[in-house]
């Protein structure tokens, strides 16, 4: 059995503007609020900024290599705010060439325009995620995800608000992994367990790799709407059993 990756969360920036219904009740607003803090602010986490290449006290990088790092899931590495510091961001992922950064958006509209001169097909060490939410969402971002030149392509159904059909785009065998979610805090609208498993049948159908990462706050299953609190919403997606993991690896 292949053993799963040391996962660490890198926020080079934080902040970000709502661009479409998923955006509605983002997590980060939710949290940022609690705090006292405008999560609509873009701004450089200074503190934060180095740490895949930040040494320990025996002179060795903190994140080991073959880690994966989960990049910027406070903000969106392609907002305009970040056009300043994501060159220096992608020196850090160059750097550190033997681990694997996770980046998620919902800005690829933006992609070619943020790129390095020699990103070329793309970075071995970086998928890119597109996030989508419903079938409009979905058939508007997932082709632009196809087309861009990108070596290994996630998609993000999260948080999902509807069944959503992407098969044909699963089709083209360019899409390694699809992970679902539903959505957290107070006010999140309903995951429905029909929507998961649907998804995941499309993902067996076309050997890509399937993960339920988070079954949401307001979860809905055999007819019963279930209140679950956010703390508990990872461990009750794992208890389910429904991740798939295809004949292939990246």
């Amino acid at each position: 059995m292949e053993a799963k990756r040391k996962e660490f969360m890198w926020s080079p920036w934080h902040g970000c503007h709502k661009i479409s219904t998923g955006c509605q009740n983002c997590y980060v607003d939710v949290l940022d609020r609690k705090f006292g803090k405008d999560a609509s602010i873009v701004s450089r986490n200074i503190t934060n900024f180095n740490m895949p290449i930040r040494l320990d006290r025996n002179r060795q990088y903190s994140v080991p290599a073959g880690s994966t790092v989960l990049t910027c899931f406070t903000s969106d590495f392609f907002i305009e705010e970040a056009d300043e510091w994501r060159k220096a961001a992608f020196e850090i992922i160059k750097k550190r060439s033997d681990v694997h950064f996770l980046i998620p958006t919902k800005r690829l509209h933006r992609f070619l325009e943020c790129i390095p001169d020699d990103w070329q097909n793309g970075y071995d060490n970086v998928s890119i995620a597109v996030s989508t939410e419903n079938q409009m969402v979905a058939d508007k971002r997932i082709p632009l995800l196809l087309s861009l030149p990108i070596k290994h392509r996630v998609v993000f159904v999260a948080p999902i608000l509807e069944e959503v059909n992407i098969e044909e785009y699963l089709s083209t065998g360019l899409i390694e992994e699809v992970s679902v979610s539903g959505e957290s805090y107070d006010g999140a609208r309903e995951c429905n367990f029909d929507w998961i498993l649907s998804l995941r049948q499309q993902c067996i159908r076309q050997n890509v790799a399937f993960s339920f990462h988070q079954t949401g706050s307001n979860f809905k299953k055999d007819g019963k709407t279930y209140k679950i609190d956010h703390y508990k919403e990872y461990a009750q997606a794992k208890k389910a059993g429904l991740d798939f993991k295809p004949n292939k690896t990246f």
